[in-house]
């Protein structure tokens, strides 16, 4: 109803309420405005609180889009079939202050109090942050180029049908790289240049003098893999630079579906809990929509590159083929000094190439001592209520039995030593977001 007919219903009332006797007329002149007032209300009210009081949900990023978002919806396509898309994308500003000399690494810290969930653990990423650069660049750097000259497509190959994908990324990163870190590097008109090592890429000669996984490891602190698309539907990792890795080797893993590598490598749930939620991923990420996740290990050595105390990083093979020695979790000694514990965390960023329709991952790993880490507030009680609630399987996985007994009881001193100097129970760092 209008507002001018509501007050002309009001004076009609007020007129008839004046010719009734006595205290009534006040009760009934109350009780009309009212009733006229509340049916205004319920008129008029609903329709303004759809607009104006509805909260949207965060979205959940391991739930299909279409669930997410009913407006979304990825193009349909026949398996293993990709056209390539028009997305460029957005040009990355230059980092703030930046320096590769004082740039200090992430702190990243992916454990909460337990208990464990497993799951993707995947949050939308932004693109300036695709790759991330510190102090650490020139140790890290050195470390793959020694590898490279010792070990060469061990560490580093590219299947002949992935070779676009391949070149594609080494573009995306001769493109990202200048405009994110301009005092560290500067496009040239082929290529890449590199101004604290003095290197210069030229990556548009063909044939280029490497594998272009290789030179794209060069560029950057991470390891790097790409898996495509086969018309059985499945993923395949056809080109990769695992340089880095601690404790996988790229030559196993080459070729293979992703849930035959996950499975080889008796990934803690991944039919009952994962399997199904990647495989729906990796199908529907688009080149527009970057994601990230985290992880985190304990290491009982400081190799970066190879975490020697499970074992050789080459199997030793016997005169009949056999494997004479395998690596893992079982060759490890138990219960090493608290020294010689480390802190292993890898941040990964997944994305979709538009040309070429590759998804990339990119690994970055953080390498600290334990007793470094334990140092920071709230770190060492919330560590050890994670690798507490780790299940039987997960605890195989990640080797606490050669290490869980001094990890923790070193964790709980210095959890009771914050607790004395004023840290309450349970409580997480204030003003940080996780994964801290």
């Amino acid at each position: 109803m209008p507002f001018n007919q509501l007050l002309n219903v009001r004076r009609r009332c007020e007129s008839w309420i004046q010719s009734a006797e006595g205290h009534h007329r006040a009760i009934l002149y109350f009780l009309t405005i009212a009733s006229l007032f509340a049916w205004y209300l319920f008129r008029i009210y609903p329709k303004r609180s759809k607009h104006t009081l509805r909260r949207e949900n965060s979205p959940d990023l391991e739930k299909p889009a279409s669930r997410r978002n009913g407006s979304f919806k990825a193009p349909e396509r026949a398996l293993g079939v990709w056209t390539p898309m028009e997305f460029k994308r957005p040009p990355a500003p230059p980092y703030p202050s930046w320096d590769v000399h004082t740039a200090e690494p992430i702190p990243y810290r992916p454990f909460r109090h337990g208990p464990y969930h497993i799951t993707m653990g995947l949050r939308t990423m932004k693109w300036d942050e695709w790759i991330e650069l510190d102090n650490q660049y020139l140790r890290f750097h050195a470390d793959k180029a020694r590898r490279i000259a010792e070990r060469g497509s061990k560490c580093c190959r590219t299947a002949p049908e992935a070779f676009d994908g391949a070149d594609e990324l080494l573009e995306e990163l001769t493109d990202y790289l200048p405009q994110r870190y301009p005092s560290l590097y500067a496009r040239t008109p082929t290529g890449i240049h590199n101004l604290l090592t003095h290197e210069t890429f030229d990556i548009t000669q063909r044939p280029l003098p490497e594998d272009p996984m290789q030179t794209a490891a060069r560029l950057v602190q991470d390891d790097l893999a790409i898996m495509f698309e086969k018309p059985d539907g499945q993923y395949y990792l056809l080109a990769g630079a695992i340089l880095l890795p601690g404790f996988w080797r790229l030559e196993d893993k080459f070729g293979m579906p992703l849930s035959e590598i996950h499975t080889s490598g008796d990934v803690p749930g991944f039919k009952a809990k994962l399997e199904k939620g990647m495989m729906n991923f990796f199908r529907r990420v688009q080149p527009g929509q970057p994601v990230l996740r985290n992880n985190y290990f304990i290491q009982v050595d400081d190799d970066l590159a190879w975490s020697s105390s499970i074992g050789p990083e080459d199997q030793e093979i016997d005169e009949v083929g056999s494997v004479r020695k395998a690596s893992g979790w079982n060759a490890a000694e138990k219960n090493k000094a608290i020294e010689h514990h480390y802190f292993r965390t890898e941040r990964q960023s997944l994305r979709r190439l538009p040309r070429s329709g590759g998804v990339v991952f990119t690994i970055r790993t953080y390498f600290e001592p334990i007793t470094k880490v334990s140092q920071e507030w709230g770190v060492p009680g919330r560590l050890a209520s994670a690798v507490r609630s780790w299940g039987e399987d997960v605890s195989r996985y990640k080797g606490r039995e050669k290490y869980g007994e001094v990890l923790l009881e070193y964790l709980d001193v210095r959890h009771k030593e914050q607790v004395a100097q004023g840290l309450k129970e349970g409580e997480d760092v204030e003003g940080k977001s996780y994964p801290y």
